[in-house]
This record gives structure tokens, C-alpha cells and sequence, in this order.
């Protein structure tokens, strides 16, 4: 039995999603072509900024609106596979009601997000034909970032190579720290195998969400994540919190510390492209809230004040000692906190290579 019914989720997404803007045909090929080419050129900036050895640069894949749908459904599908058994234990007829409920409600989930995430790279991936699972994807989607582009007024050149900064920056991440990849995957897999599936729990947990909606629309801080884990995933969620904090906040502090040089016009591109994080209707904010989505804006704010504090204070050598392993890694309290992860990871570590009377390497 599916947790999800797949193919329902998709045709649902396509069905419900906007359209993208009115561009012509040369446009679009124009557009599509150069994001390729930027991406490869992003890539080189990146990894020469941050000392991070990663694979070589790959064109990014552009997508449109359905398209982005259609590789996320790809996505989740490797993502929760360890659901799949825990469904078998249940009445086939929750099963296969459930599933079908899910899928409408996740399709409605991601005709709302492909109209207006700009890049990602798809970091779990089903196998290829040899079994073999395929190291990550870097994918753009040309409607939204034209389409952004357009509303913000700036330079479409300059837009589209700071947009490829940030998202090479995860491409670099996820290759050069091969761990980091297993660690996350590691981490959803307990996140979903202790959760609980019986009847009883579901039917708390649709209660929990009713509640979680009410508290939204009436300007609280509710939202779907919170209300339907366990205390036991929440520990594990703040690990993966902290980990997405740390790689979305890089992904921030490098596209505007790499901007300067490159993109012309990143002041005004940054200054424009806060203002539009913060904006849209009451409606798009509540379902931004309910979705976790003001969680992921924070990130990224919380997220690069850490790196640019390390960055400071140990240079990039001293802040790229956290990817190191997964014991670098800093805490959910620590990325708030970076003195906190400085006195415990470098500090150690300086006193370690004293110790072993060597001068310490950069990673």
C-alpha cells in the first residue's frame, strides 16, 4: 500500500498550478540556455570562495511549473519509502483512503510551491536502471525565476547568475562532504520510522492539524510540521533543522559575499528580493505559516548570521571545519549561538593538533 497515491498527487498539482508568465518562444529558449550556462559559471565562483573540492560543474536542469512537480512526487517518493511497511499494518481501507486524501493534499501542497520556488537541488533521487543512486540534481525553474525577475524590476542577468550562487552552493555541499547526503537521509529515515501510524494516533493527529489551521488564520504561530510529529521526532527534527539552517544560510552568505564581484547590481537585487520575502496576501501568509515556510525564511537569516560570524572571527578555513563530520555539525542552539560552536569545535580541535605538536589543516 502507498502512503500516498502518487499519481494522484501529480495529476493534482498540474491540474491546480498557475501558469507561468507570457514569454515567446525565443524568450524561453534564451532564457533556458543561459540559466544552463550561468550554472556552470556559478559553480566555479562557488567553489573558489568557499575552498570546497566538489564534483565537477554540471549544467543545471530547467524546469517549468509542472515539471518541478513532477521531479518533487520523484523526490518524496525515496524519501518516505520507509512509511511503505507501517501502511501495510493498517485496515486496507484506511489505507487506501488515506492515500488517496494525501495525494490530493499534496498535490494542492506543491501547485502552491512550483509557482514560486526559484531553484533547488533534489538531493534524494530514485535509483538508475544499474540500482545505483544518482549523487543530486541541480534544478532551476525558468517560469518563476523570469517571472520574479520581471516583478522585482532588476537586471535579468544579474538575477538569474545570483539565483544559480545560492543554488550551486547546496550542489558544492552535497558533493564535497559526501557524509552530509547519508547523515540527512539517516536522519528522515528515524524521523519516519518512530512514528506512530495506528488509527488512534492519526485521528489525534487530523485534530492537531484542525487546530494548527485555526491557529494560523488567527495570526498565531501554528503549523502543519509541529503538529503532527512526535516528541521523539522533534529531537530529530531539530537535528535536521539545524543541519537545513546551516547549508541555507551558507547558500545565503555566499551568493551576496560572491555578488559584489560578479553581479553588478546584487545590492539592489538583495534589498528587492527581501521585501518580496516578506510581502503577499494575508492568505499566502497564512498557508506560508501553515506550510513551515516562514521557518525556511528564518533559516536563511539565522543561517548566514552564523556563517558570517565564523567566517569573521576563524576565517573560511575555521568555518569550513563543520563539515568535517557529522560531530561538527553545529546545533539547533548553536546557530544561534556560534561562539558556542567555536569554543566546542575549534577550540578542541586547536588544542588537539597542539597536542599532537602540528599546526592544524584546513579542511
Amino acid at each position: 500500500m502507498q502512503v500516498i497515491d502518487w499519481d494522484l498527487a501529480v495529476a493534482t498539482g498540474v491540474r491546480l498550478v498557475r501558469p507561468g508568465p507570457q514569454v515567446s518562444r525565443e524568450e524561453a529558449k534564451q532564457a533556458v540556455s543561459e540559466l544552463r550556462r550561468l550554472s556552470r559559471e556559478a559553480e566555479v565562483h562557488v567553489k573558489e570562495f568557499t575552498g570546497i573540492d566538489s564534483a565537477p560543474p554540471e549544467e543545471a536542469t530547467v524546469v517549468d511549473r509542472p515539471g518541478w512537480i513532477r521531479a518533487n512526487v520523484e523526490g518524496f517518493k525515496v524519501v518516505l519509502e520507509p512509511l511503505e511497511e507501517k501502511v501495510g499494518s493498517m485496515p486496507a481501507i484506511v489505507s487506501a483512503v488515506g492515500s488517496r486524501i494525501t495525494g490530493v493534499e499534496v498535490g494542492a501542497v506543491l501547485a502552491f510551491l512550483a509557482s514560486r520556488v526559484l531553484g533547488q537541488y533534489e538531493l534524494f533521487l530514485p535509483p538508475d536502471p544499474d540500482g545505483n543512486l544518482p549523487m543530486g540534481r541541480l534544478t532551476l525553474v525558468a517560469p518563476n525565476i523570469v517571472n520574479t525577475e520581471r516583478e522585482l524590476r532588476v537586471d535579468p542577468r544579474d538575477f538569474r547568475l545570483w539565483v544559480c550562487l545560492h543554488e550551486e552552493t547546496h550542489r558544492v555541499q552535497f558533493t564535497g562532504v559526501p557524509w552530509l547526503r547519508e547523515y540527512l537521509q539517516a536522519q528522515m529515515k528515524e524521523f519516519l520510522t518512530i512514528s506512530d501510524m495506528d488509527l488512534s494516533t492519526l485521528l489525534n493527529r487530523m485534530r492537531d492539524v484542525t487546530d494548527a489551521v485555526a491557529d494560523a488564520f488567527r495570526g498565531g504561530e501554528g503549523n502543519l510540521i509541529e503538529a503532527i510529529q512526535t516528541p521523539e521526532q522533534k529531537a530529530v527534527l531539530d537535528r535536521v533543522t539545524a543541519v537545513m539552517t546551516l547549508v541555507e544560510g551558507h547558500g545565503d552568505y555566499v551568493m551576496d559575499a560572491v555578488g559584489p564581484t560578479v553581479v553588478p547590481s546584487v545590492a539592489d537585487i538583495r534589498a528587492k528580493f527581501q521585501q518580496r520575502r516578506a510581502g503577499g496576501s494575508r492568505v499566502d501568509q497564512v498557508v506560508r505559516r501553515l506550510l513551515g515556510l516562514d521557518l525556511k525564511m528564518k533559516q536563511y537569516a539565522e543561517g548566514s548570521s552564523f556563517v558570517t560570524t565564523v567566517v569573521q572571527e576563524a576565517g573560511m578555513d575555521g568555518f569550513n571545519r563543520v563539515w568535517t563530520s557529522p560531530e561538527t555539525l553545529p546545533t539547533r542552539k548553536e546557530i544561534g549561538d556560534p561562539q558556542a560552536w567555536m569554543r566546542r569545535v575549534l577550540t578542541a580541535n586547536a588544542l588537539e593538533q597542539g597536542q599532537n605538536g602540528s599546526e592544524p589543516k584546513s579542511a
